[in-house]
């Protein structure tokens, strides 16, 4: 999932949050999960949708299985960075602007109308963004928009096992910092930034339709469908930005996942990141399954419905 979902946590602080549909869908969601092994330990790698609603537990019974093996657990962030109350103020300081123009200055005429088209319809003055950075706008935008539908950060599967992992006394840590992933938005550069907002906006413009289409593909555990919903347009519309906000990302992750295979003993561990970057050619899937490592798919559902178990 791109990164504007990934720190979700940090905005909804101040986005409206609204009621969530609680009918709960039939089954559990199909899991995209994996298990990468060595000779004498494994890693479980768990796709992530961030925001999530009420109906989507309970899990399936693969994901609480490699819950109940893992002897740790890894994220993006590690839980006491997600889920700090200093995560708001972290971000909103790093897109604050520091070059003297306001954001309707740096952006072009049809961007600002659109923008201020979405902050008319959402009870906001247009106003208020324009001592923030592309970037942070984009952001909110986003986040407004999914919690709209009823998607809440709260019930998002990281945040899902991290309080599972708490409260099972099991170690967990961060592949990376909250410093560093603030700073992958915050460095982008200018192009990439006006990319982000215009991105954000054409999502918003899509209405619940997009969002909808994206989160039962999570549910039916279709790699393929969230691949070239999330991910195949903007590597193709945006190559710089896909680059930054995913493949370095993703390859500064896999020698981390790399050193809990290759360490002395037997623990597992489960990594749960979002779905994205364990998707495509470019996922940390792939990217260990080329270095060698035993790569399937934990998926009893997906071989009734034709899924490859190695996909």
């Amino acid at each position: 999932m791109p990164l504007k979902s990934l720190v979700a946590v940090g905005l909804l602080a101040s986005a409206s949050v609204l009621a969530a549909d609680t009918a709960k869908p039939p089954s559990a969601p199909v899991p995209l999960l994996w298990k990468v092994s060595d000779k004498d330990n494994a890693v479980y790698l768990l796709g992530s949708f961030h925001l999530l609603r009420p109906g989507d537990y309970p899990l399936s019974a693969e994901v609480e299985a490699a819950f109940a093996d893992a002897e740790r657990l890894m994220f993006e962030l590690a839980p006491e960075e997600m889920q700090s109350p200093a995560m708001p103020q972290m971000m909103l300081q790093a897109a604050l602007r520091t070059d003297g123009r306001t954001l309707q200055q740096e952006l072009d005429a049809a961007t600002w109308r659109r923008l201020e088209g979405w902050a008319g319809k959402n009870g906001m003055p247009v106003v208020s963004f324009n001592n923030l950075e592309p970037w942070f706008v984009g952001l909110t935008i986003s986040i407004v928009e999914m919690t709209r539908q009823g998607l809440d950060p709260k019930l998002g599967l990281d945040n899902h096992f991290m309080d599972k992992a708490r409260a099972a006394g099991k170690p967990t840590a961060g592949l990376e910092r909250a410093q560093e992933q603030i700073g992958v938005l915050d460095g982008m550069e200018a192009t990439e930034q006006r990319q982000f907002i215009v991105e954000a906006l054409d999502q918003a413009e899509k209405g619940s339709a997009e969002t909808e289409r994206l989160h039962r593909a999570w549910r039916r555990g279709d790699a393929e469908e969230l691949w070239n919903g999330m991910a195949a347009d903007m590597k193709r519309q945006y190559p710089r930005l896909y680059r930054r906000i995913n493949v370095e990302r993703n390859d500064a992750w896999v020698p981390k996942v790399q050193r809990i295979l290759t360490q002395p003993g037997n623990d597992d561990a489960l990594v749960v990141v979002g779905a994205l970057h364990l998707l495509g050619e470019d996922g940390v899937v792939e990217k260990l399954r080329d270095r060698g490592y035993r790569v399937e798919r934990v998926c009893s559902s997906c071989a009734l419905s034709g899924m490859s178990g190695n996909e």
